[in-house]
């Protein structure tokens, strides 16, 4: 029999983030392609329980963060400190509104 993750072994915080995180690089000489790996990454490990996006990160790769539905890792974006945050661009807050009918 096949073991599934349970949430108890969702243990992580992963970040995807800029380099007011203390990123090896920065996020400006980081190829679209390679957020969008690291985001593919992060969202199928079974031991994320939450991913960190800066808002203006999710934004390069806004189609991909926006079809992410599921509920595990949690998907937050936040601001920098270069960059506010800014809720009309939030996938999750768009969602919420919809069901809420606002």
């Amino acid at each position: 029999m096949a073991s599934s993750t349970s949430f108890k072994d969702r243990n992580l915080l992963a970040v995807i983030g800029d380099e007011g995180l203390h990123c090896i690089r920065t996020i400006s000489e980081t190829q679209v392609s390679t957020i969008e790996a690291a985001f593919q990454e992060y969202t199928e490990r079974k031991d994320i329980a939450i991913l960190l996006i800066n808002q203006h990160i999710a934004e390069k790769i806004r189609p991909t963060v926006d079809k992410y539905q599921q509920a595990f890792p949690a998907l937050l974006e936040i601001p920098s400190k270069d960059h506010p945050y800014d809720p009309s661009k939030d996938s999750v807050l768009k969602r919420v509104q919809k069901l809420f009918g606002e």
